[in-house]
């Protein structure tokens, strides 16, 4: 298990530097056999990433090893792909690297409320104009936040996918993997969405009072 203060979502690319003797063992055990090029990554809800001794989530994600490759200092810079969610059912001791007992968690049936994607659209849509006007006015490149329809894969998949691309910190991005299924983590987007929403358009007022 790798603990991060981030939160990887399935489908996601996460690059990482590794420097930390225990999770270079890990690394190297990982990448020993074909069938065991990927270990678990969890948010760190208490405490930092070096040294140990951190709180973590009960929901992560499988991370695949695409590629591993050496750096000077004795570090590996890792390439990985968020798989599939899985859940904590009990953690081991850290003998030498944090470990668990982690069973998949496939998306559960979740009935899709009506309208919920519309809605979300036109929150991310909205969302796309203030983060655009904020990046005008410090004459920085507009981002662009895909609709839902426009995101390859299946529902699920499109789900995470918008997630990957919106500007949600750590906390929204777990209540997005920790929601149960498909029409659940809509309705989530949708709130996390209409916050970040709120927020963006306080700091643009913000900036026309200024002027």
């Amino acid at each position: 298990m790798f603990p991060l203060g981030a939160v990887l979502l399935p489908g996601e690319l996460l690059s990482l530097q590794v420097f930390e003797p225990r999770y270079l063992v890990m690394i190297e055990e990982c990448t020993a056999y074909p069938d065991r090029m990927s270990f678990g990554v969890v948010l760190i809800s208490r405490g930092q990433e070096v040294g140990g001794g951190d709180e973590r989530t009960a929901i992560g994600t499988a991370a695949r090893i695409v590629s591993a490759r050496p750096v000077a200092g004795g570090r590996l810079l890792l390439d990985c792909e968020g798989t599939q969610r899985i859940r904590v059912e009990r953690w081991l001791a850290d003998a030498p690297y944090p470990r668990a007992e982690v069973a998949p968690w496939p998306d559960e049936r979740s009935a899709i409320g009506d309208g919920v994607i519309g809605l979300l659209d036109d929150r991310v849509a909205e969302l796309g104009e203030v983060y655009g006007e904020l990046a005008r006015r410090r004459g920085l490149s507009a981002p662009v936040f895909p609709a839902l329809g426009e995101l390859p894969g299946d529902a699920a998949a499109q789900t995470y996918g918008l997630a990957s691309r919106l500007p949600l910190g750590p906390a929204d991005r777990l209540r997005v993997l920790s929601a149960p299924g498909v029409g659940a983590r809509l309705e989530v987007l949708a709130d996390t969405v209409e916050d970040v929403l709120a927020a963006a358009r306080f700091r643009l007022s913000g900036l026309e009072t200024g002027r």
